[in-house]
């Protein structure tokens, strides 16, 4: 039996029109819930899902524990409509979109990597790198008028000389030029009180990013494969049937993969939404059987699932016995008393030790009495900080 809980933190999927977004999200979220129409503002108001975080671990503890039910921990996923040139400026809807990305806690920026004659490219050609400085502008420029908003608003405050203002000012007028330079503003050098005043700000260019790269499903196998070993050559593709004059996927993920690594220090999944979001109706097994036909060892939904939970900080523990194992989310950096209230408020008020073993150890050793007799399993005090893929038994007095 599989049930799970949801994590408040969202990823939004943003990117121009007709790149795949909304057919990312039907697969992310293994439903047909938004319309994939080949025109622009389709999806118009956002369509929220809650995704379970794909985690083979839980299936491996619940075997060494003979636990009767699963549950995987959670984030939501948030589709937003297409972003066009101009939306800072209010242009195809802007400012109601630039609000729902505002709402979310991280990007997902689908880019279209893909050639299809029957779905319409709001610039008629494929360049992915183009897209993208579109999209990203239209933040920077959303973002310079907001801190704008904010300088005006300081300037009574600095001629009576108040030295909050001041500081915040100072801020003001160094995300100001990075933005100005074409930076996004998470790639800042702040220091960490800066960065504290700077998050009240609410930027969207300051949200982490992840990029999609939404390839065709005649080439997934390709690019994907050439995607793990760190580059792909144009020959690579050679026999993948694909020979359009210009055509090149696989050069079109590498500039992606490059763009995110060198502008956001980022990462870029390859992914097919078409495919992914044909195989919402099967099994988790099936679809699996489906891809590895194909040549893919792996789901890229899975994936980016993966990478954006990370994305958001996000890290997991698990609790396990007879009854569950269950996986818990808490943030990077948390320690043991505030992972023991993730589980329940009483633990947290009244713990006293958690005892913890990392499932590496316990898959390895392959149960708790031969872990106990190795000496894995470790008595963890209040400053102890969690570590993702602990297994916790929290003690605790109320």
């Amino acid at each position: 039996m599989l049930a799970l809980h949801c994590a408040m933190l969202s990823a939004g999927i943003v990117g121009l029109p007709n790149v795949g977004k909304s057919t990312l999200f039907n697969a992310v979220t293994r439903t047909h819930k938004a319309p994939a129409e080949n025109y622009p503002f389709c999806t118009i108001d956002p369509n929220v899902g809650v995704v379970t975080v794909p985690d083979p671990r839980l299936e491996k503890i619940a075997k060494i524990s003979h636990s009767k039910k699963i549950t995987p921990t959670a984030i939501e996923f948030v589709d937003i409509a297409g972003l066009v040139k101009g939306a800072s400026a209010g242009e195809g809807l802007g400012n109601q979109f630039l609000h729902h990305i505002r709402e979310v806690d991280a990007i997902v920026q689908v880019v279209r990597c893909f050639e299809d004659s029957n779905v319409h490219h709001v610039s008629a050609t494929i360049d992915p790198i183009r897209d993208i400085e579109v999209i990203n502008t239209e933040l920077l420029l959303a973002d310079l008028a907001s801190l704008q908003r904010r300088r005006d608003r300081l300037q009574k405050q600095l001629h009576a000389g108040e030295k909050a203002a001041k500081i915040e000012n100072a801020i003001v007028e160094k995300l100001s030029a990075h933005l100005d330079a074409g930076k996004p503003a998470i790639t800042a050098e702040l220091t960490p009180e800066e960065k504290a005043i700077a998050h009240g700000f609410f930027l969207l260019t300051s949200k982490p990013t992840i990029f999609a790269c939404n390839v065709a499903e005649t080439d997934l196998a390709t690019v994907a494969a050439g995607a793990e070993r760190g580059g792909i050559e144009p020959g690579n593709l050679a026999g993948a049937g694909v020979n359009a004059p210009g055509y090149n996927p696989a050069r079109w993920v590498r500039t992606v993969q490059d763009y995110a690594r060198h502008h956001f220090a980022t990462e870029a999944i390859v992914i097919s939404a078409q495919i992914e979001s044909e195989l919402v109706d099967l099994s988790e097994q099936e679809a699996l059987e489906y891809l590895r036909g194909l040549g893919v060892e792996d789901s890229g939904v899975h994936a980016l699932i993966r990478a954006a939970y990370h994305l958001l900080g996000l890290r997991t523990f698990f609790t396990t016995g007879e009854k569950e194992t269950r996986a818990w989310t808490i943030h990077a950096g948390d320690k043991a008393p505030a992972a023991a209230g993730a589980v329940h408020s009483d633990f947290e008020r009244g713990f006293i030790a958690a005892e913890t073993i990392h499932y590496d150890d316990l898959a390895a050793l392959g149960s708790f009495a031969r872990a106990r007799e190795a000496g894995k399993l470790r008595l963890e005090g209040k400053e102890y900080e969690v570590q993702d893929g602990d297994v916790i038994f929290f003690r605790f007095n109320v």
